[in-house]
C-alpha cells in the first residue's frame, strides 16, 4: 500500500509525498487517518518560517521527534480508525476510532497508550478540536478566573474562540474579546462573549475594561492569544491593579516590545505563561493530562464546533489550506484536512 505524508519543505512551501504504509511493531497499531486539523497558531509559524529552528518540535509527543528546521513533518490533531494491530495488542483495538497527536499523514503507527478513543457519536470535526479544547481548558486552569471578575481575551482564532467558550461558563462580571476580523468577533459573541471589539478602534481599551463604567480601573484578567506581540502590550495596558495577564500565544522568532515603564511597575500586574504540554505545578497533585483530556471532551459537548470549521480541504490541496490561513484570516478559522 502507498500512503501520503505532508512535509514542510521551506517557508510557505508544503509538499504531499507518497511513501510506503508503515507496518506496526508488536506493541503498535496502524491507524488510517480520516481527518486532521491544522493548528492556525503553531503551524502557521512553522509554515511562515517564523519558528525557532533549533527548538525541539515537542518533547512530550513521540511522533514529533526532532527540531523545527526544514524539512519536517508537523501537526498534532489526527483522527482515524485502527486498521491493523501488532501481535502484542488486543484485537479489540481493530476498527476502533481514535485520536492521535500525530503529523498530517494518511497512515501512522502508534502505541495504543498514546491514542485517545473517539466515541462513535463524535464527529471528525469535534475529534480534531480536542487538542485546542485541551489548550483552552489549560488556559482556564492557569488563569483561575474568579466570581465577578472582568475578563478580556485578545485574539479570537481557534484557540481564542474555544477559550472564550470555556470562560463563558464562569460566573464573571463581564467577558469581552478583541480581534481584527468581524467574522471571528461575531462567532465570539455567539459563544458567550458579552462583546467583541476591533483592537484598532479608538475606544477599544475603554470597551474592554467595561463600557458601562464598571471597569474604569481595568480588567482583572487578560488572556493574550492573538499571536501578535503588540497585543501583549495592549493586554498589560487594560489590566488593572493586581490583575493577571496570561500569555498563551507563542510568538516564535517575533520579539515583544513592551512598555513596562509606566503603570505596570506600580500596579503589581502578574504575567503568566501558559502552554498545554505541562500542568501548573500547583495542580499536579489532583490533575493529570488524562483528566484534562476528559474535561476537554466535556467542554466540547457544550460547544457547536461547526461554525469554527470554515474549510475542509483534501490533503492533496494542503498548500491551499495553509494559504487560506496565512492570507485570508478573515475567511478561515478552522481548517480540516480530509483523506
Amino acid at each position: 500500500m502507498t500512503g501520503r505524508s505532508l512535509r514542510f519543505t521551506g517557508p510557505r512551501s508544503v509538499e504531499v509525498r507518497e511513501r510506503p504504509v508503515p507496518a506496526p511493531d508488536d506493541g503498535e497499531v496502524l491507524v488510517e487517518t480520516t481527518a486532521s486539523g491544522v493548528s492556525p497558531g503553531t503551524e502557521l509559524l512553522v509554515y511562515r518560517g517564523e519558528a525557532p529552528t533549533g527548538m525541539e518540535a515537542d518533547e512530550t509527543i513521540d511522533a514529533l521527534a526532532g527540531d523545527l528546521s526544514f524539512p519536517l513533518s508537523y501537526g498534532y490533531a489526527a483522527v482515524g480508525r485502527v486498521v491493523e494491530t501488532g501481535s502484542d495488542v488486543s484485537g479489540e483495538w481493530r476498527d476502533r476510532r481514535v485520536f492521535g497527536f500525530n503529523p498530517h499523514e494518511s497512515h501512522f503507527v502508534a502505541d495504543p497508550d498514546d491514542l485517545v478513543p473517539v466515541p462513535d457519536d463524535r464527529s471528525d470535526a469535534e475529534a480534531v478540536m480536542l487538542p485546542n479544547a485541551e489548550t483552552a481548558v489549560n488556559l482556564a486552569l492557569d488563569a483561575r478566573p474568579r466570581v465577578g471578575e472582568r475578563v478580556a481575551v485578545f485574539g479570537q482564532g481557534l484557540v481564542g474562540l474555544l477559550t472564550t467558550a470555556v470562560l463563558a461558563d464562569f460566573p464573571l462580571a463581564s467577558l469581552r474579546t478583541t480581534d481584527c476580523y468581524e467574522t471571528r468577533r461575531a462567532v465570539s459573541t455567539a459563544l458567550g462573549a458579552d462583546g467583541s471589539v476591533p483592537p484598532a478602534s479608538d475606544d477599544a481599551v475603554a470597551r474592554l475594561c467595561g463600557d458601562e463604567g464598571d471597569g474604569a480601573d481595568g480588567v482583572d484578567l487578560a488572556v493574550e492569544l492573538s499571536g501578535d506581540p503588540a497585543a501583549l502590550d495592549r493586554a498589560i495596558d487594560v489590566t488593572g491593579f493586581d490583575g493577571r495577564v496570561v500569555v498563551g500565544s507563542w510568538y516564535g522568532t517575533k520579539r515583544a516590545d513592551l512598555d513596562l515603564g509606566g503603570g505596570f511597575h506600580r500596579d503589581r500586574i502578574e504575567l503568566v505563561s501558559s502552554q498545554v504540554s505541562t500542568l501548573d505545578p500547583g495542580l499536579r497533585g489532583r490533575w493529570t493530562s488524562e483528566r484534562r483530556i476528559e474535561t476537554a471532551w466535556d467542554r466540547l459537548d457544550r460547544i457547536d464546533v461547526e461554525p469554527l470549521v470554515t474549510h475542509r480541504v483534501p490533503l492533496e490541496d494542503a498548500d491551499e489550506a495553509y494559504r487560506l490561513l496565512d492570507e485570508a484570516p478573515n475567511e478561515a478559522i478552522g481548517v480540516l484536512l480530509t483523506y
